[in-house]
């Protein structure tokens, strides 16, 4: 089978990347709009960048519409946003908060979702996610036009909250502990518990 993604339509192309590209990590985005209005929504184009300056990226797509979502809206006018990690336990809250709101109406509310302020950004983090990171944007990159086309959010991560409870006796990630989940195809979920290691080469 070959597949002409030069010819394929937006919606079908998106279907087939996102059953190939697996398992993608979730960003639960935290973001606060101008006049303090919070949104909070969940990204799978999610991955590290570097760590020198410490930067990790995320892709919000335009919507059908080409319309671009509140999470961009909001940290075009603020230049701050938070990452928070969604393991096992939150996939619920998290896959409800991917509802499409009116702009302006809290995700954090309309879903019962506690909200805990942050340090040194203005958008508050989600209070039960393990692990938030807290951003300033570094730049936008735009990746075509319309609809399903990408804003490529690169962020500076400024500080990270770690909760003790995810950490081993070395005060290191215990991966079990922290039980991340990961977006397949569709309605699809991946989830932590099955790893293993292979040593790497010099």
């Amino acid at each position: 089978m070959v597949l002409d993604f030069a010819a394929l339509p937006p919606r079908d192309a998106y279907a087939w990347m996102v059953n190939i590209i697996t398992p993608r990590p979730i960003a639960w985005v935290s973001t606060i709009s101008a006049d303090g209005k919070t949104n909070l929504a969940p990204f799978s184009f999610f991955q590290g960048v570097c760590a020198n300056p410490p930067t990790l990226l995320f892709t919000g797509a335009n919507d059908r519409h080409g319309q671009k979502k509140n999470t961009i809206v909001n940290i075009e006018q603020t230049g701050e946003f938070v990452v928070n990690v969604v393991p096992h336990a939150l996939r619920e809250p998290m896959n409800a908060s991917s509802a499409t709101l009116p702009y302006g109406e809290s995700e954090f509310d309309a879903f019962s979702i506690a909200q805990t302020p942050s340090q040194l950004v203005r958008p508050p983090r989600v209070t039960a996610s393990p692990i938030s990171l807290e951003c300033k944007l570094d730049r936008i990159v735009l990746v075509g036009d319309g609809p399903l086309a990408g804003n490529v959010v690169f962020g500076r991560i400024l500080l990270v909250h770690i909760n003790e409870s995810v950490l081993n006796a070395q005060g290191k990630i215990d991966a079990a502990k922290l039980d991340t989940i990961g977006r397949m195809g569709g309605d699809s979920y991946a989830r932590t518990t099955e790893r293993f290691e292979i040593e790497r080469p010099d």
